[in-house]
């Protein structure tokens, strides 16, 4: 198996998996923005595992395994690893669902979500809530390893009403995955409080202590590229990953870029409406965009104008006439 997670040289930084977010389109849009060199890994948006192995919902559920070919062309260009987020907790059928995402897709690596705190998923026993059932969470991930040739991650928490990363991390190492990737919050935190990267640290040591190879990278209020070098240098982790931080700033993986102009943000507002029309339409709603269009509409004189307009609009076109 080869795994690209411990072949990276330099500071690694990745684009975390967010739902209804980081699909092809946000994830192109963001590549063109970014420094060659600044930005390493992204992911898809969650997948469910059991969606995918249903003949009737597998359609609709891999929509969130489309890539566009504009986005290929970026990702093999700037040498960056697109890979598939999935989710469940039938160690089975992630097996199956390993294998079909391995013999009919072109991802560099398959991510196990153990970390999603949202309490709809949570009650039904996946994501975070398998840090409460680490034997489980161990044969979920034996099974996705077997059923692929492709290096088999896992994003997780600290825990769940509260931090007990070193018997959880622990327990996750001794399945080897290619690399842990954790947010510094417990599920009940959702993304509430502070991230704590005290608690990431730790799991750096206990790694360093059980099994060095395995890069750990971490996650939780990361705003800006120097806060995630920062993070690295003080806690010694493999690589920092990148969640909303991104709608702070969409030129995040663009450090040298500390200025940009009303007339750039407008731009990249226009470009990021037209690939999604073009990618999505007429499949998903229009009004999907408008979480993004906050993101590019702020930091100038009358951005809330805009901003407040823009929620108003109902359709494509009337995005493009409001901006002549």
């Amino acid at each position: 198996m080869n795994n690209f997670w411990r072949e990276f040289k330099e500071p690694v930084f990745s684009l975390a998996p967010m739902e209804d977010v980081t699909d092809t389109v946000f994830r192109e849009i963001v590549m063109g923005m970014t420094t060659p060199g600044k930005l390493h890994v992204v992911f898809t948006e969650f997948t469910s595992v059991e969606g995918m192995n249903h003949p009737v919902g597998r359609e609709r559920v891999s929509e969130r395994l489309i890539v566009n070919d504009s986005e290929r062309e970026l990702l093999q260009r700037l040498n960056i690893k697109l890979v598939a987020q999935i989710w469940g907790r039938n160690p089975e059928i992630y097996h199956n669902i390993a294998k079909y995402i391995s013999e009919n897709y072109q991802f560099d690596g398959i991510d196990i979500n153990m970390g999603c705190p949202v309490k709809k998923v949570f009650k039904i026993g996946a994501c975070s809530a398998l840090i409460g059932e680490p034997e489980l969470a161990k044969e979920i991930v034996q099974a996705t390893k077997e059923g692929t040739q492709l290096p088999v991650s896992v994003k997780t928490r600290t825990g769940i009403k509260q931090h007990q990363t070193e018997e959880w991390i622990s327990n996750l190492l001794e399945v080897d995955p290619a690399a842990v990737i954790l947010h510094g919050r417990t599920q009940r935190q959702q993304s509430e409080g502070n991230a704590n990267w005290e608690e990431i640290a730790k799991a750096v040591q206990l790694k360093n202590e059980i099994n060095p190879e395995i890069p750990l990278h971490g996650n939780g209020d990361v705003f800006s590229y120097k806060q995630g070098l920062q993070h690295m240098k003080e806690t010694g982790v493999n690589g920092v990953m990148v969640g909303r931080g991104i709608f702070q700033n969409p030129w995040f993986f663009n450090p040298e870029k500390t200025e940009i102009s009303k007339e750039e943000r407008i731009q990249k507002l226009i470009e990021h409406t037209k690939l999604f029309e073009k990618t999505w339409s007429p499949e998903k709603n229009f009004n999907i965009l408008k979480r993004f269009y906050k993101i590019y509409l702020n930091s100038f004189e009358g951005a809330a104008k805009l901003r407040a307009d823009l929620m108003n609009v109902k359709n494509y076109d009337e995005v493009y006439s409001y901006f002549g």
